[in-house]
């Protein structure tokens, strides 16, 4: 039978009392607390020892405990004060008393029949009773006392005096548990020890000094159980939901896709609807549908050649169109607000520059009036990008959703359902199968129309969407609640695990 160093060490002393409080063991061997209990659980399992626990619930005297036992409690302090001037009042006893003693003092002075109370001038006088005169130790003062001598108590023994709940009501114990170990050596062990244990030094790690040495003849060399449990270690990593966004932004740049960033959360309603095509008496702009600032309230336009091309989309039209047919307002173009979808990058990437062919995406924090619940959030991350090129379709776009929902998300079912944006055209809607929930939706796309590409200087179709990134994020870390994403559920954040 092989026992490591500190099981035969364990035993050795185990043989010389039979029957040792763990306590005493961790002090007869010199070891660890921990290195003791492996090796007592090490033995127990081999039949060497035998470990018997015993839990008990107890009573441990508080801080505020230790001081009443010092000082005395705060109704037999207000009584010394009252057996010397028979009367007081509130601020009198302010001089003994602190001021979370002095709110439930009547009420205790009362209750013991030490005082009576009547008011005098607008004030609370306190007079001193025959029963206050004659007062003697009560069952709580012997249960402070028991526990100043001892510290800790069995609830069994104070409960004769006083109900744990009463101590605990006025701080001055609380309950605990505490576990009482004795170790005891087996006939086996017993055994063992008359034969007698060899103890010889143990190492964990063969070093060259061993070797040149020729000590590593004489040393006993630690086996590890690579199957014994230990105590698990969380060691430091990405929040699950920072880590699930920087591996889509990667798998974006590993497909050729450039970023797109912003320093600023607000934009001009400009680059948010009226650069995308979306005429300013849309329903969607009103507050119902976004968030709006109060202060600063507007902000600045581009230059005035895409401002005018721009305008002229809106009132009269572009490639054909005869646009919405309205006067448009620069005013309400340059109204700010917290960014509705990340499209409003797209809009300035277009009308910036861009390659053709070329590929681009941008994944943003962006905010909507909505109801909280499982699939929705007021405020949340979107990933948009589009595709510029001149052979482009809609069948290229659908392709490329359908590998972003599979390959990127993990859903094993997508489908598609005809939709409406006033900025594309053909539209789409995408949704992908949860097991918990369902069909969910997480994004629009479509082909950017004309009259929104042209009014920003391209001409060559373009295919763009939006995706809800955080309703992907769920099939990924396998939850049924899109609140958890910003949970500080520690439990979830140390084991959330991505699945890819």
């Amino acid at each position: 039978m092989e026992l490591s160093y500190q099981e035969k060490l364990t035993l050795m002393k185990l043989g010389e009392g039979k029957k040792l409080k763990f306590e005493e063991l961790v002090e007869k061997t010199g070891l660890e607390q921990v290195a003791v209990m492996r090796a007592v659980l090490g033995l127990q399992a081999k039949g060497l020892a035998r470990l018997h626990e015993k839990s008990e619930k107890v009573a441990v005297l508080t801080e505020t405990g230790k001081r009443y036992a010092e000082i005395g409690l705060p109704e037999w302090r207000a009584l010394r004060i009252l057996r010397e001037k028979d009367k007081v009042t509130l601020e009198d006893l302010k001089e003994v008393l602190s001021e979370d003693e002095l709110k439930p003092i009547v009420g205790l002075l009362r209750k013991e029949g030490w005082a009576s109370v009547r008011k005098e001038n607008g004030k609370l006088v306190l007079e001193i009773t025959e029963k206050g005169l004659e007062a003697g130790e009560r069952p709580i003062d012997r249960a402070l006392k028991l526990l100043a001598e001892k510290g800790t108590v069995p609830l069994s023994e104070i409960g004769k005096l006083v109900p744990i709940k009463e101590l605990k009501r006025r701080k001055i114990a609380e309950e605990d548990t505490v576990t009482e170990r004795t170790v005891e050596i087996t006939p086996a062990g017993e055994e063992l020890v008359k034969k007698g244990i060899e103890l010889r030094e143990q190492v964990s790690v063969l070093t060259p000094e061993l070797i040149k040495s020729g000590k590593w003849r004489e040393v006993e060399f630690r086996r590890f159980d690579i199957k014994a449990p230990v105590r698990r270690i969380y060691p430091g990593k990405k929040q699950p939901y920072r880590a699930f966004l920087d591996k889509i932004r990667r798998r974006l740049i590993e497909m050729g896709f450039i970023e797109m960033t912003s320093e600023s959360m607000i934009e001009t309603q400009f680059w948010n609807f009226d650069a995308l095509f979306q005429p300013q008496n849309h329903p969607a702009r009103e507050w119902t549908d976004t968030y709006q600032l109060k202060y600063p309230k507007s902000g600045y336009l581009p230059e005035n050649e895409l401002v005018e091309r721009v305008k002229m989309a809106h009132e009269k039209g572009l490639a054909g169109s005869r646009g919405w047919g309205y006067v448009w307002s620069p005013e309400r173009a340059m109204l700010l607000m917290p960014r509705a979808h990340g499209t409003a990058l797209d809009a300035r990437q277009l009308a910036k520059e861009v390659e053709i062919p070329g590929k681009y995406f941008t994944i943003q924090r962006v905010f909507r009036p909505d109801v909280l619940d499982r699939t929705h959030l007021i405020e949340f991350n979107q990933i948009d990008g589009f595709v510029v090129g001149g052979e482009l379709n809609f069948r290229h776009l659908l392709g490329i959703l359908k590998r972003f929902a599979v390959e990127i998300a993990g859903a094993e079912k997508v489908k598609f359902l005809p939709d409406y944006y006033p900025f594309t055209e053909p539209s789409v809607q995408m949704s992908a199968y949860h097991p918990e929930l369902g069909w969910v939706e997480f994004g629009g796309a479509g082909i950017f129309r004309e009259e929104m590409t042209k009014a920003l200087g391209i001409d060559v179709p373009v295919i763009a969407w939006g995706i809800g990134i955080d309703r992907l994020a769920m099939f990924k870390l396998g939850i049924d609640d899109i609140r958890y994403l910003f949970s500080y559920d520690l439990r979830w954040l140390r084991e959330a695990r991505l699945v890819w």
